[in-house]
């Protein structure tokens, strides 16, 4: 991994050193794609006052499925296989969140965990088609404890959530699944490999393209030989977010949060997904977390790590699929 690291920065500094008239790191498309501001091209709604990189697949008068990528500041490009239920009757939306993926970059300053659920609300809103039509909220990772939190404001306005592997749905669990699959780590082979791209590419607060393109590079760390999380090895993504991860995570850290208050009183059953070799999260973990919910159901998913989605679609597929149909 070492290796591959000063490869590819090594080609970077030639990059912007022998083009130098013609390639700056601050012009968009040059170190990082394009955002949806910057690009026409890219399919895009605009919504609560920031544009998200967005498309849809299947009938928009169907029950919704919205999708929830991780992160934060990751996007839903390794989560496509999911666009398969649109097959089965279901309208499925995705979205880059605010200032992941595609989407439009702001200032750190300006986030706020409530921001991010009043997006959800507003991109629902966008692609419904009638005040009837059943919404489902399909969340991994930080989304899927996006989805518990917007749950646990808006009962009356989702059908049914399916959780893979959120990574805490309040600060405490947050804090335990962090310290096992990442924190606890910090000094081993991989995470010291994240660190020494940084003598190279600095990048201030809200540079994004530069910031970006660096956490790029660091999410090898995540697919490690031997990582806590089982994942197996690199999935595709467009572009992180590196200032709405550094945003919410110092909201978090430094404010706390608790996405569990009302949940006891949501009715409908909700499915929590977990991959059998993930150490950090596994049966236990997801028991936790289920425990908030007074109706819901726990399914391992077998030969797979934290990014199941990806590489255990078919395993993963028609778990969700049954799911879905026991209460359409």
């Amino acid at each position: 991994m070492y290796q591959k690291i000063v490869s590819a920065l090594t080609l970077t500094c030639l990059l912007f050193t022998s083009c130098k008239q013609d390639l700056e790191v601050d012009q968009p498309g040059n170190l990082v794609p394009k955002t949806v501001d910057q690009d026409v091209n890219l399919p895009s709604i605009a919504v609560n006052g920031t544009l998200l990189h967005a498309e849809t697949y299947g009938d928009p008068n169907n029950s919704m499925v919205v999708f929830l990528h991780g992160g934060p500041g990751a996007d839903y490009r390794n989560a496509l296989n999911v666009k398969q239920l649109a097959d089965d009757g279901y309208f499925v939306v995705f979205y880059d969140q605010r200032g992941s993926g595609l989407s439009r970059r702001h200032d750190k300053n300006t986030y706020s965990i409530q921001l991010i659920f009043d997006d959800l609300e507003a991109v629902i809103e966008h692609y419904k088609s009638s005040p009837g039509q059943k919404v489902f909220l399909f969340g991994h990772s930080w989304g899927a404890m996006l989805a518990a939190g917007f749950i646990n404001t808006h009962p009356d306005e989702i059908n049914g959530a399916i959780l893979a592997e959120a990574g805490g749905l309040n600060k405490d669990l947050w804090d335990q699944y962090t310290e096992s699959s990442r924190r606890a780590k910090l000094f081993t082979e991989a995470t010291n490999d994240v660190l020494y791209y940084d003598q190279f590419l600095t990048g201030k607060d809200n540079e994004h393209a530069i910031l970006d393109y660096k956490l790029g590079i660091a999410s090898s760390y995540t697919y490690a030989e031997g990582n806590d999380e089982g994942i197996e090895g690199p999935s595709p993504f467009w572009r992180n977010g590196a200032v709405v991860l550094y945003a919410l995570s110092d909201i978090a850290e430094n404010d706390g949060f608790d996405f569990t208050q009302n949940l006891h009183n949501y009715q409908p059953k909700v499915l929590f997904l977990y991959g059998e070799n993930n150490k950090s999260h596994g049966l236990k973990f997801s028991e936790k977390e289920a425990a908030f919910f007074p109706n819901h159901e726990i399914a391992q998913i077998d030969n797979t790590g934290h990014e199941m989605i990806y590489f255990k679609w078919e395993s993963v597929y028609p778990v969700v699929l049954n799911y879905l149909n026991s209460l359409n």
